[in-house]
């Protein structure tokens, strides 16, 4: 990543975030939460790292019932999924599909594979794949 913060933002423009420091991993979740969400593949960021430049006011959350506790953010606008921001005090993810530039990452695992559905293939692509959650690097 170059000197300047990698930018990103949501469909409409009304939210943009800024990273001042590169991704930690690139990610990709089977999950059937994350792939409703329209978020299986994303960065994960140190909270230091991560800044609302504008459109704060726009980013809507969806909680779900228990036992679920990842808060979903999306802009209330044009309803681009944005991953977890600000869901843990270190890090979180973003959704990767809301970067305006390179994050200097490449995906590195499958997580939640135990979960994909039928129709889906994981490539060969050489990655590790976790039946379940992987542990965000961020949190150590």
């Amino acid at each position: 990543m170059s000197d300047s913060p990698l930018t990103g933002g949501c469909l409409c423009g009304g939210i943009r975030y800024e990273l001042t420091g590169k991704p930690l991993w690139m990610s990709l979740c089977h999950c059937s939460r994350c792939r409703k969400a329209g978020a299986g593949v994303t960065v994960s960021v140190r909270a230091r790292d991560f800044r609302w430049v504008s459109g704060r006011e726009l980013v809507a959350t969806y909680t779900p019932e228990p036992p679920f506790d990842i808060r979903r953010c999306f802009c209330s606008r044009c309803g681009t999924p944005l991953g977890e921001p600000e869901q843990n005090e270190r890090g979180f993810p973003i959704a990767a599909n809301t970067l305006d530039g390179d994050p200097g990452v490449r995906l590195a695992l499958h997580e939640h594979v135990s979960h994909k559905p039928p129709w889906y293939e994981i490539p060969d692509d050489g990655l590790p794949r976790f039946p379940g959650h992987v542990p965000s690097p961020a949190k150590g």
